[in-house]
């Protein structure tokens, strides 16, 4: 039996430091990295980053869009990526975004959170916006297989506040109901819960309550983004230990040198280390 994800981070983390990388091979990457945006380059890079990286930093964060921009050729490589992470010893976060209800949300957790699946990955991300409680499903299918799930709370582009930062009924901002529902999911778990969030590196203060979370915090954004370690500190304050900084063109402009990109993450990693 799997250990559950929170347990699985905790040690990656402890052993490799709190980094996940993006692997988002999206052509303006493929020609930095002398590559045509084909099927062939996407390979290439996808799964020489995780040759570089796999037992390097704790987590890595595939973004499918970039893989099913070239059909089913493209998506047979995120499968063979997510098997490089596995071997590798390295968690894969497989950014999807998905939510849905019912039968739906019921095909997506088996395609992204079932033993047996080729594009299982150990997290997904989702989305809440049919209601926090339209997840349920996907999240009970991802603990029974000792996954996780990161739900979007507040993100990073320009258009999110007009929903995330919106007051509800209860008083609560939009991003802090769905902090507190994740939370109420973790609640009796040890030394985290299977339920993490995404929000934004960039963001700022935003008066949002991180610390009861029980869960990890996907934070993306540093680097080329914009975001700083000091940033980290002034969204998240003391909740930081639950964050999961995370940079993808910071780290990917440095290759396709396998040494290059091992030292830009380690350079991430030293910035961010001393914070938690």
């Amino acid at each position: 039996m799997r250990e559950p994800y929170g347990v699985r981070l905790a040690a990656a983390v402890e052993a490799r430091g709190p980094l996940c990388v993006g692997v988002d091979p999206h052509p303006g990457v493929l020609e930095a990295w002398g590559l045509e945006p084909t099927v062939q380059g996407l390979e290439r890079c996808a799964r020489g980053m995780v040759e570089a990286l796999g037992d390097q930093v704790a987590v890595l964060k595939p973004q499918s869009a970039f893989f099913e921009a070239y059909g089913s050729a493209g998506v047979a490589v995120l499968e063979r990526v997510l098997a490089d992470c596995a071997a590798a010893g390295a968690l894969s976060l497989l950014d999807v975004k998905r939510g849905d209800i019912g039968s739906t949300m019921d095909a997506y957790a088996a395609a992204y959170l079932t033993d047996g699946s080729p594009l299982a990955a150990d997290a997904v991300t989702l989305s809440p916006y049919l209601g926090f409680a339209s997840l349920d499903g996907a999240i009970d299918v991802a603990r029974a297989h000792g996954r996780g799930v990161y739900v979007l709370a507040l993100t990073s582009n320009p258009e999110g506040p007009q929903v995330q930062h919106a007051v509800t009924g209860a008083g609560a901002t939009v991003g802090q109901t769905v902090v507190d529902e994740a939370a109420r999911r973790n609640a009796d778990a040890f030394p985290l819960g299977d339920v993490g969030v995404v929000v934004g590196a960039t963001i700022g203060a935003t008066g949002t309550r991180f610390e009861h979370l029980n869960g990890s915090v996907l934070a993306p954004g540093l680097g080329a983004q914009g975001g700083t370690a000091a940033d980290l500190a002034d969204v998240f304050g003391a909740a930081l230990p639950l964050v999961l900084p995370t940079t993808s063109r910071d780290v990917m402009r440095a290759g396709p040198d396998p040494d290059a990109l091992r030292r830009a993450a380690r350079a991430v990693v030293g910035s961010v280390a001393g914070l938690r």
